[in-house]
């Protein structure tokens, strides 16, 4: 932290005029990108864009309630929860392996040095392979796999399962690398096997972080199946676009109550499983 300099009685912060330099240069370097995406938020209030707003927001008051619909929602919130949960699943089965394959300090050749050419191309292809799987977005391929397998849940957690393969991989191999490596190193230069260098001294450090990553994961994939109900992955996103069709207001304000309460109940999982780790 920089001192600030006492001048005419006063104190001025040295670093002053190269904040005002950087955020004057954000400004002109976000200008074109504003105008390349004609973002014009004005328009929303203009009267052509208000009228039908408001009447579309009006009607959220009350929030339909009937039990026939409660019913269709608990179904297709707990269908929700099953896509993401299971998508999650695949995600972590891909994403482990991979991970470990690509971390560096679990590698014996890298002991002495630099690693061997085998295990370095095998840890450069693995990473490469979940530069791809998360590089193109869960939407993406939902709308892939909606062509191969039809409309239904089971595109949505093939389109989880990749994605989220790519993200947790990626998360995963550089938690463990960023861990401090000089046990493991101890017991695998004292004959220990790498699964028990990862047992007893890269998951002991990184446990809670991963878990607490694992879960933002979860809640995230909740949002994306909403989301890939859209285009036919069922779900509460299927439902709310069925509703949206209608101009209900009222079906989609007890949909949106119910994806709130989903959040919330997944932040107090996680926070749940944070404090239990530590």
């Amino acid at each position: 932290m920089r001192p600030t300099v006492r001048h005419n009685g006063g104190y001025t912060d040295p670093a002053w005029w190269g904040r005002v330099w950087w955020t004057c240069a954000g400004c002109v370097l976000l200008w074109p990108m504003l105008s390349l995406t004609e973002f014009t938020p004005w328009e929303i209030f203009s009267p052509e864009s208000l009228r039908p707003t408001v009447r579309f927001v009006a009607d959220f008051y009350p929030p339909k309630l009937e039990a026939e619909f409660l019913i269709l929602v608990a179904h297709e919130t707990w269908r929700t929860v099953a896509m993401a949960t299971v998508g999650l699943t695949l995600a972590m089965l891909l994403a482990i392996p991979c991970a470990l394959l690509s971390v560096r300090t679990l590698s014996l050749s890298a002991l002495s040095g630099s690693m061997a050419t085998a295990p370095a191309m095998l840890r450069q292809t693995v990473r490469w392979v979940l530069v791809v799987l998360r590089s193109v977005p869960e939407l993406i391929w939902a709308l892939v796999f909606v062509r191969v397998v039809g409309l239904g849940p089971t595109a949505g957690v093939l389109a989880i399962a990749l994605t989220y393969a790519g993200m947790l991989g990626k998360v995963y191999a550089d938690i463990l690398e960023s861990s401090d490596t000089h046990p493991t190193h101890t017991l695998l230069r004292n004959g220990s096997g790498r699964l028990q260098a990862l047992a007893y001294a890269l998951l002991p450090q990184s446990a809670g972080e991963l878990t607490s990553y694992t879960v933002y994961r979860w809640e995230c994939a909740i949002r994306s199946s909403v989301v890939l109900g859209f285009v036919g992955a069922g779900g509460l996103g299927q439902l709310m676009d069925a509703s949206m069709k209608m101009f209900n207001g009222a079906e989609v304000a007890t949909i949106l109550l119910v994806f709130m309460a989903l959040v919330m109940l997944s932040d107090r999982v996680s926070a749940w499983l944070r404090d239990g780790l530590t």
